[in-house]
């Protein structure tokens, strides 16, 4: 009986091991992502899938001095909401987000 309890009790342990680095990996995957200012300028950053986009757009903002409301961040042509992930919008790594400088009317001469 005495080996049937060692043998029952290491199966439940690398069992749970095994799913807590399953459930936790996804969690900690990073990707690397490109912003392309209206200027071509690249800034690469990389996050976790599940960081929300509002850190990323506040990080190139202070780096290129942009106050966020006058930027508008891109990725496949529809506009990113800071409540957005990588992970929803289905980012891989090394996909490009464009940042655009709003531009509030125009003038016709």
């Amino acid at each position: 009986m005495e080996k049937n309890d060692p043998s029952t009790s290491e199966t439940p342990k690398s069992e749970s091991a095994a799913a807590a680095t399953s459930e936790t990996k996804p969690e900690t995957e990073h990707i690397n992502l490109k912003v392309v200012g209206a200027d071509n300028q690249d800034i690469f950053f990389k996050i976790k899938n599940t960081t929300r986009l509002e850190k990323l757009m506040q990080a190139y903002c202070d780096r290129t001095g942009c106050a966020l409301s006058s930027v508008r961040f891109l990725f496949d042509g529809q506009r990113l909401a800071p409540t957005n992930t990588p992970k929803e919008l289905e980012m891989e790594d090394g996909d490009t987000i464009d940042a655009m400088v709003e531009q509030i009317g125009g003038c016709l001469f």
